[in-house]
């Protein structure tokens, strides 16, 4: 072999001198005929003796005219060298393909569509893309088709069939991706780059438009349905039947939109900051959804019991593989929720539809981090219990990990759990712990919400004490200058401003609300007001909801009831949204309020506002207001 290796190099290299050989294709085509499979080793040692030997010859060459020749030949060699290699990796990757398709034939009927996710999880090194997928449509046909049943193990008709509604998604999918992704973006264009995928329900956001450019009548259903910001799960629930085929073409058409976007976001170099919410939105929404359909699959009890649990979890294997990817970019959101940056009634639902995955999930770095984010859910929803339990088992996982920033940030994020808890001395220990980490590790983030933490626990833990000194909180209050301090260093110099920008928002809030504790409105005016902003930057609903709702009891304590009506009503409704019961509070004050002015003297001082409110929360948003506080009155009978 290795004689006729060495010859059948040297046929090239002289072919290629006499200017027989034109092209790189005809050195490949060669290749592809002569070199046996399983033989690439000896060919490859071969291939390196004749370039070393010509090397060498070219190196003892006294004069140029010497050298001539050998170098000639050393070109053709080199020509040789990169066309084997761009033929290993043909090789390898139609090997690849030959494998995945004789797994998923030869696979359980349960495990044949998880196979071949997994085969095109974008997590993994060598996932297949888009051409790929294509060749192994091909291959399962060719292979399907063209074999006697008894060459695949005798499959029975069934099976066969099963493998043929793969082979119909993939191609079907293939063509409503084509068809979708010049028009992916369209919709910023026409509607000013409105944040999040929400809008009048039917009209704006996105799905309506892209409804358009698919055929397929369940999948343009599950378009109008989310266009209608209505539940997809709900929807699957109620369908008779759902072809295989529809669910592979989901598979492919929803992940390489959600790819689509989120490096379309990315690429923003004017308003980086603006594609950073809008990747993280993307990521967090796509997610949600592929975790409703998951739902909606296993309560639609209308098909077949294998069936809706094969695709059910197949959507949780999505799911899950999105929430991986997200969860490795680097504005992944440690000190933020899932709620960030996007509302609507469609995904008011999202942490139960998020838990569930993660419990199924192994004990990863990825987990860790998505445990600290439903953590953080969970805390402004006023599931402090839940939130503890997800915050320490992100705590432990990613201790094991060595993922030193998420181990801060859960720190973090239990002592202000604590604080709402009242136990402000397991606050302070907390917030202690992830000072000394963050200075170890240089964690700026994380020094920040300590420092943020530290004081803010320590003024509540002087207050429940009943010390009147001001000493007794000059110490805290240092601290939470510091950590404000720290987050503005970290907003303007760090790259991921977006996290700083949060962080920020956190130490205005604290700050705020403590000179309200100490009974000092004029400067926890200022805090709040600035907390308004950096949050309203950062996304965090969360955040923004509860500065708008202290900002409303600063200024209406300052006799300015006109301005406590506006922030108060931002309060109650950004919150309200998010199920966190910290809405009551602006209610109340608003009911108060109300009760001063008359029902009609009320409407007309919010009207006064509506202009101000719109672009926050919407006409639908600001329509609502009247409804909210109906209800909180009803809860008070």
């Amino acid at each position: 072999m290795r004689d006729r290796y060495l010859a059948f190099i040297d046929q090239i290299v002289e072919t290629t001198l006499k200017g027989q050989i034109r092209s790189k294709e005809q050195v490949y085509q060669k290749l592809a005929q002569e070199v046996s499979p399983g033989t690439g080793e000896i060919f490859e040692r071969c291939l390196d003796e004749r370039v070393s030997g010509t090397e060498a010859q070219i190196k003892a060459a006294v004069d140029e005219l010497k050298k001539s020749k050998p170098e000639r030949i050393l070109r053709a060699l080199k020509t040789i060298q990169g066309e084997w290699e761009r033929y290993q990796k043909d090789y390898q990757a139609t090997a690849a393909i030959s494998s995945q398709a004789q797994a998923i034939l030869n696979a359980e009927a349960d495990e044949r569509l998880l196979i071949w996710l997994r085969a095109i999880d974008a997590n993994q090194p060598h996932s297949l893309t888009l051409d790929q997928l294509k060749q192994l449509a091909a291959d399962l046909e060719r292979t399907v088709d063209a074999r006697p049943t008894v060459e695949l193990k005798q499959l029975d008709i069934g099976l066969i069939q099963e493998v043929h509604q793969l082979i119909t998604g993939i191609k079907n999918g293939l063509a409503s991706w084509q068809q979708l992704e010049d028009h992916l973006v369209d919709w910023m264009y026409e509607q000013n780059r409105q944040l999040g995928f929400e809008g009048v329900p039917g009209q704006q956001g996105p799905w309506a438009g892209w409804a358009k450019y698919v055929s397929n009548p369940f999948v343009k259903q599950l378009f109008q349905t989310l266009a209608l910001n209505q539940s997809v799960a709900d929807f699957i629930g109620q369908q008779q039947h759902v072809k295989v085929s529809d669910w592979v073409e989901l598979a492919i058409v929803f992940p390489y939109m959600q790819r689509g976007l989120i490096a379309w976001f990315e690429k923003q170099p004017y308003d980086s900051k603006w594609g950073t919410k809008q990747a993280i939105a993307t990521s967090l929404t796509f997610a949600a959804i592929w975790a409703q359909f998951s739902q909606g699959f296993e309560a639609a009890s209308n098909l077949e019991v294998d069936n809706r649990q094969q695709l059910a979890q197949g959507c949780f294997q999505v799911a899950l593989q999105i929430l991986r990817a997200f969860s490795q970019r680097p504005y992944f959101p440690l000190y933020g929720g899932v709620f960030a940056l996007f509302s609507g009634s469609y995904l008011r639902d999202t942490l139960s539809y998020l838990d569930e995955p993660l419990r199924q999930a192994e004990g990863t770095q990825e987990k860790a981090r998505i445990l600290t984010l439903l953590g953080y859910s969970q805390r402004a929803a006023g599931q402090t219990e839940r939130a503890m339990a997800f915050h320490q088992r992100a705590l432990e996982i990613a201790q094991e990990a060595g993922d030193n920033a998420c181990v801060i940030a859960n720190l973090n994020h239990l002592s202000r759990t604590c604080i709402d808890q009242k136990n402000f001395p397991a606050a302070i220990s907390h917030s202690q712990r992830a000072l000394v980490l963050s200075r170890q590790n240089g964690d700026r983030l994380g020094e920040a919400n300590a420092l943020t933490n530290l004081g803010y626990s320590e003024v509540l833990n002087a207050r429940q004490q009943q010390q009147v000194e001001p000493e007794a909180y000059e110490t805290a209050i240092e601290y939470l200058k510091q950590g404000l301090k720290l987050s503005e260093q970290s907003a303007n110099s760090l790259p991921d401003s977006f996290a700083a920008r949060q962080s920020q928002a956190l130490c205005y809030n604290s700050l705020g609300i403590a000179h309200v504790v100490l009974g000092q409105l004029q400067p926890a005016l200022a805090y709040l007001e600035s907390g308004v902003q950096a949050a309203n930057f950062s996304g965090d609903l969360y955040l923004l909801g509860l500065n708008f709702s202290f900002l409303a009891e600063v200024t209406y304590a300052l006799g300015d009831r006109d301005r406590a009506i506006h922030a108060a009503a931002l309060g109650m409704y950004l919150l309200e949204q998010i199920h966190s019961d910290e809405w009551r509070q602006p209610a109340g004050l608003l009911s108060i309020i109300q009760g001063q002015l008359g029902e009609e003297g009320f409407q007309k001082a919010l009207a006064q506002h509506r202009a101000k409110i719109i672009p926050v929360i919407g006409i639908d948003g600001y329509d609502h207001l009247p409804t909210l506080l109906e209800t909180y009155r009803r809860s008070l009978e």
